[in-house]
């Protein structure tokens, strides 16, 4: 797996810019006695910022870039000249990316379309100048604001891959074999358990112009949630999809069992997972004659649809896709919203959390915290 281009769990160190200080210059000119005060603001710290972009499909590019700095406010000058802004740190990410918390796992944000943006880690305010605390009974403030400090977090970054079918099965169940019938992607397939190593997308067509987004993801056993196989690892990326595909073939010893474990492993993983729509697809029915086939049918679960069908054959393969559209359209299929569950120690990758991130401070900061309850000032300052 280290091989893999495939990124799809990063943790990374961000840090906002921390504001400038407000200046606390008095103006002295020649001709200009008692000049006043005239130290102007300082410039707020730069924000991190995520950002959704459709030409990224993994998180390949963090993997090798953990720290994310936004650059500082400069400190206020005299006449009232105003510091400037730090510099935005925009961190551009796939569409489909979840943020969480690195430290307590809890969730944070997601973008999902592209051009999205959401502020990770808003910068520091400038302090302001001196300026702006004259008074009648005080003309010449000789104090102003520092600005307020930076902020700092690790963050786990997750990509769910944004499709409308997911492909549900165990290994060598023909999920490849079917996305590769069905559409133009082009999956490695093989006679062995787990050729697949990470999920494929591929775009299927119906006809009249109506198409959906299916998702092949690595075979899962008896047991991943416990770590056996590749465990649940890639489970995430069918969190988001509308419908799941169950697929398991024709010389299942009891294909009922099979189906209850897959669930099992869907509600260990998520409970949420099983509040989608379900089909089952029997694969591999062409080794299948019409005797076999009826007593497969009478083994099928009840109230989930069930297809029987062959990718090598092309058996019921246009009666498939019409039934998934047919499910991803119906009313009570349609998903307002997906509630994300936090970070927990099973879904969490051990080599990516055992990282250390260890940060070097730049220079010194500002000192206290500023917020509007509780207001810090230095003391002729400039």
């Amino acid at each position: 797996m280290a091989e893999s281009n495939f990124v799809d769990y990063v943790k990374i160190y961000c840090r906002s810019g921390r504001g400038g200080a407000g200046s606390a210059h008095l103006r002295r000119e020649k001709y200009m006695p008692k000049g006043g005060p005239d130290g102007g603001d300082g410039g707020r710290g730069g924000h991190v910022i995520l950002r959704a972009n459709r030409n990224y499909w993994t998180l390949l590019h963090l993997k090798y870039s953990r720290h994310v700095f936004a650059g500082n406010g400069e400190n206020g000058s005299k006449n009232r000249s105003f510091g400037r802004d730090g510099e935005d740190k925009v961190i551009e990410v796939p569409c489909g990316t979840v943020v969480f918390d690195a430290d307590t796992g809890e969730y944070i944000c997601e973008v999902t379309d592209d051009g999205e943006e959401t502020i990770l880690l808003k910068g520091g305010r400038g302090g302001q100048g001196n300026w702006h605390f004259k008074t009648a009974t005080n003309q010449t403030p000789r104090f102003a604001q520092p600005g307020e400090p930076e902020r700092e977090r690790t963050v786990i970054m997750e990509l769910k891959l944004l499709a409308d079918v997911g492909l549900v099965g165990f290994p060598n169940a023909g999920k490849s074999t079917l996305l590769s019938t069905v559409s133009a992607a082009r999956p490695k397939i093989a006679d062995y358990p787990f050729t697949t190593l990470e999920p494929n997308l591929g775009i299927v067509s119906c006809g009249d112009n109506r198409t959906f987004v299916m998702a092949d993801i690595p075979g899962i056993i008896e047991g991943a949630g416990e770590g056996k196989g590749l465990g649940l690892r890639f489970l995430r990326h069918i969190e988001r999809n509308s419908v799941l595909l169950f697929m398991i073939p024709a010389d299942s010893n009891d294909i009922r069992k099979d189906y209850e474990i897959l669930l099992k492993e869907l509600e260990t993983f998520n409970p949420d997972l099983l509040d989608k729509g379900r089909i089952i697809a029997i694969t591999k029915c062409d080794i299948l004659d019409d005797e076999l086939t009826e007593a497969i049918s009478r083994e099928l679960p009840e109230g989930v649809p069930c297809i029987m069908i062959s990718a090598v054959s092309g058996k019921n393969i246009r009666e498939l896709k019409e039934l998934l559209w047919r499910v991803l359209n119906s009313e009570e299929n349609r998903t307002v919203s997906i509630t994300h569950r936090n970070l927990d120690i099973k879904h969490r990758e051990r080599e990516e959390d055992e990282l250390t991130l260890d940060a070097e401070e730049e220079g010194g900061g500002t000192g206290a915290r500023f917020s509007e309850e509780d207001e810090w000032f230095y003391e002729d300052g400039q």
